[in-house]
C-alpha cells in the first residue's frame, strides 16, 4: 500500500447514503438499555465521590438518545455502565434484559462486541492506515480475511470514506478521522453505539456532517445510539430524548421538543441559555417599565412550549390586538413536529392588561415594557 500525498483532504459532504451502502438492519427487538436505581462512587484523596444517583430510565430500541449535563454531572460514568467499562456500585443496568453485572468473560467480550463506542479524540492507531485501523477489531477477534476484507470495505462505504483505505491518520482531516472511528464502532455489527462527546474536538460545520451520518446511520441500521454531550445544540439536532444529568442525579427527561420547550430544573435552563436569543440591545436599551407620556409602543412576548399543537399565527395574533402590531424577533424552533421558543412584538401603546383574546394564541403572554413609537 502507498502512502498518501498531497494536501489535506476536505471532509466529504454527506446527505444520505446510498441504499445499496447500508449495512444489515438489525431485528427491532434488540438495542434496549435499562437503568434501574444505579449508583457510582469513587474514593479518592478528598473522600468519597458520589457520581450517580439512583437513575433509573429506559433507553428504547433504535432511538437516538442524548445524556447531558455540565461537566462532573456523571454524563461519562454512566455511559460507561452499559459496557461495563464501570461497574455500577448499587443497581442494574441491563441490555436486551441481561443483567451486564453478571455476565463472565466471554459474556463480556460478546457484550463489548453488541456494543460499539466512538470518543471525542478519535484514538486511531496513527501507525495503520484507515483500512488497518477499521479492520483491526476483526484481526484481534481471529475473523477469516476474506470476511474482514468484504466488512471493511461495507462500513468505509457506509461512512463515506471509499478511497481512503491507504491513507494513514496524519492525512486525514478531524471529521474523517472521526468517519474512521464510527466505521470501526460499527464493524462487529453492533446493535448499540455509543458516543462519548464525539463532536466535541470538531468545529460546527464538520460536527453537523457527522451528526447527519450518525442520523442516517440510526435510521438505515435500526442501531441505537446512545450519546453524551453538553451541547444542546447536539441534542436538538440529533436525539429524540434527552436525560439532563445534575451532580449525579436525574434533572429531567423526556422528548427532546419537551424539554427544549418548557424546561424545569435549573440545570435545563442554564444549558438552554446559549440557545436562547436576548431582546435586540437596541430596544432593551430603551425599554421603560411605565409609558413615558409621549408616543411610546408595548413590547410583549409570545411563548410557546411545542404543547397541544399551538403554533405561532401572526393574522390572529394582530386581529386579536387590533392595532398596530410589529415582529421585532423570533427565536422559534420546530423540533419532531412541535414549535417552542419566542415571539417579540411591538404594539401600539396598550395601557390595559394583555387582551383576553390573545391568551389563547400563545402558551405565555407577557409584556415587557414600552418604548418610543419608532420601534
Amino acid at each position: 500500500m502507498s502512502e498518501a500525498t498531497g494536501d489535506k483532504p476536505k471532509d466529504p459532504e454527506l446527505t444520505t447514503i446510498p441504499v445499496e451502502h447500508a449495512l444489515p438492519g438489525l431485528s427491532r427487538n434488540v438495542g434496549t438499555v435499562s437503568f434501574t436505581n444505579v449508583e457510582k462512587r469513587y474514593n479518592s484523596s478528598a473522600g468519597e465521590v458520589h457520581a450517580l444517583r439512583g437513575i433509573s430510565i429506559d433507553v428504547p430500541a433504535g432511538s437516538v438518545y442524548g445524556i447531558i449535563g455540565r461537566s462532573g454531572a456523571g454524563k461519562s460514568s454512566l455511559l460507561r455502565t452499559i459496557n461495563r467499562l464501570e461497574k455500577p456500585t448499587g443497581g442494574r443496568v441491563t441490555v436486551d434484559g441481561v443483567d451486564v453485572s453478571t455476565l463472565e468473560e466471554d459474556g463480556l467480550v460478546e457484550l463489548r462486541r453488541r456494543i460499539g463506542m466512538i470518543f471525542q479524540h478519535f484514538n486511531l492507531l496513527s501507525s495503520k492506515t484507515v483500512w488497518g485501523n477499521v479492520a483491526f477489531p476483526l484481526v484481534v477477534a481471529g475473523v477469516p480475511k476474506r470476511h474482514i476484507e468484504e466488512r471493511v470495505a461495507e462500513v468505509l462505504a457506509l461512512v463515506g470514506l471509499e478511497g481512503k483505505e491507504k491513507t494513514y491518520p496524519s492525512r486525514l482531516s478531524g471529521g474523517q478521522k472521526q468517519r474512521v472511528g464510527i466505521a470501526r464502532a460499527l464493524v462487529h455489527r453492533p446493535e448499540i453505539l455509543l458516543c462519548d462527546e464525539a463532536t466535541s474536538a470538531l468545529d460546527p460545520e464538520t460536527t453537523l456532517s457527522i451528526l447527519a451520518l450518525l442520523k442516517d446511520i440510526n435510521r438505515r441500521l435500526n442501531l441505537t445510539i446512545i450519546l453524551i454531550t453538553h451541547e444542546m445544540s447536539v441534542i436538538r439536532e440529533i436525539c429524540d430524548q434527552v436525560l439532563v444529568l445534575d451532580e449525579g442525579s436525574v434533572a429531567e427527561a423526556g422528548p427532546v421538543w419537551q424539554v427544549f420547550g418548557n424546561p424545569i430544573h435549573p440545570a435545563t435552563r442554564a444549558l438552554l441559555q446559549p440557545l436562547n436569543r436576548d431582546i435586540p440591545e437596541d430596544v432593551k436599551s430603551r425599554l421603560c417599565d411605565q409609558p413615558d407620556g409621549e408616543p411610546t409602543r408595548t413590547i410583549m412576548e409570545l411563548c410557546y412550549s411545542g404543547e397541544g399543537g399551538l403554533e405561532p399565527d401572526v393574522a390572529a395574533i394582530a386581529n386579536a390586538l387590533s392595532t398596530s402590531t410589529r415582529v421585532l424577533q423570533s427565536s422559534l424552533d420546530r423540533i419532531q413536529g412541535h414549535v417552542s421558543g419566542r415571539l417579540l412584538i411591538s404594539v401600539n401603546e396598550l395601557r390595559t392588561r394583555v387582551p383576553s383574546g390573545l391568551e389563547s394564541l400563545a402558551h405565555q403572554v407577557r409584556i415587557l415594557g414600552y418604548v418610543g413609537d419608532d420601534v
